[in-house]
């Protein structure tokens, strides 16, 4: 009896230490641990923290890290980038809010977020505008347009540098999608941010306006059905774990926009703010270019996993552009509004929205 009594207790014990110590390696693991600095930054001289909400596996997203190590390497460790992906420090707006108020310094934020400070930055989420890599190349090195577009936060204490992407826009579903009929039927999660409202407003479907964060969640509980994204960020979150649809729309590109809290990059001396601002362009560069074949590779790995793409027929995609130039219309006075800051420069345009239009050919 005391035999089996032993070996009961025994049992018992190896489960338990079995069981704390898989409870301790969950807590003590780090997704982050392998994007740590290969450096020791206690000594820097100027710290900044840059949010991001998404996972540094999508390319447009470890630009922080790209930046943090090749500026450390140009500035001899004068500045150190503390970059926090992966929604570490809240939603997008709430942290709009803290690099407002500089309790931050940086954020990596979403084209569709950022409307909430700089209305213009929305001028990249109206339809089938800017909607292709090919087409973001363009505006990109349009000069005075890409200029202005980038001015778009500094009557709010924030300039922008930069940007970087996550691929064309379409939707993931939990059930197939191959038309407007279809569509219909999805409770769409869509971003916190006024013109992705518009456009659903005008396509006559059904949003949900949620923060990034509670997505999971609530694709897995069914109060979304369906997500307005690009495959690549679908397919690195898991997303296409639930959602095993994905339908092409290619109506815009993602974009992570790298905003600064003014009065902080205007503490720096002149020399670094002028290598800051090499640094975050160079980089931006690089990524961009390999976003676009990360896109190919994420489709790719999406379908061998299982996952159906599918396209709308053009009868619906003409409807969708139709119906989504209301949204140009209609948004046009925020992305045409000039502030202060945009009276220091010669390009102050009186319809800024038509300059882009005829500039990237859009009818």
């Amino acid at each position: 009896m005391k035999a089996k009594q032993l070996s009961l207790i025994m049992a018992i014990s190896f489960i338990c230490c079995m069981f704390f110590a898989s409870f301790a390696a969950a807590a003590n693991s780090n997704p982050l641990e392998t994007w740590k600095p290969k450096f020791d930054p206690s000594g820097a001289k100027y710290k900044c923290i840059v949010s991001n909400v998404s996972s540094p596996v999508l390319t447009g997203s470890s630009t922080g890290f790209a930046i943090r190590d090749k500026l450390w390497e140009r500035t001899n460790g004068q500045i150190y980038i503390d970059y926090k992906p992966l929604s570490v420090l809240g939603g997008e707006v709430e942290v709009l809010n803290m690099l407002q108020m500089g309790a931050i310094q940086g954020m990596g934020v979403s084209s569709v977020a950022a409307t909430n400070l700089g209305p213009r930055f929305g001028l990249v989420n109206l339809p089938f505008l800017i909607n292709s890599f090919e087409k973001l190349d363009k505006f990109v090195n349009s000069g005075k347009l890409f200029d202005h577009y980038m001015k778009a936060m500094e009557h709010q204490g924030i300039i922008g540098l930069d940007i970087t992407g996550y691929g064309n826009y379409g939707w993931a579903t939990t059930k197939p999608v191959k038309s407007m009929k279809n569509a219909k039927k999805i409770k769409f999660r869509v971003a916190e941010a006024e013109v992705n409202q518009l456009l659903y407003t005008q396509w006559e479907l059904n949003p949900v306006v949620m923060p990034w964060p509670d997505v999971p969640t609530a694709l897995k509980q069914g109060v979304i059905t369906g997500l307005d994204h690009t495959p690549s960020v679908c397919n690195i979150t898991k997303k296409f774990e639930v959602a095993k649809y994905y339908t092409y729309l290619n109506y815009a590109q993602g974009l992570f926009i790298w905003i600064f809290n003014k009065t902080w990059f205007e503490s720096l001396p002149a020399d670094l703010q002028k290598t800051f601002k090499e640094v975050i362009s160079e980089v931006c560069q690089d990524i961009r270019e390999k976003t676009k074949q990360q896109e190919i590779d994420q489709i790719n790995m999406a379908k061998e996993n299982g996952i159906e793409f599918f396209s709308l027929p053009e009868a619906d995609l003409a409807t969708l552009k139709e119906k989504g130039n209301a949204v140009h219309q209609e948004y046009a006075e925020e992305i045409n509004k000039i502030y202060n800051q945009d009276a220091e420069v010669a390009y102050k345009p009186e319809n800024f929205l038509l300059d882009v239009q005829q500039y990237m050919g859009y009818k």
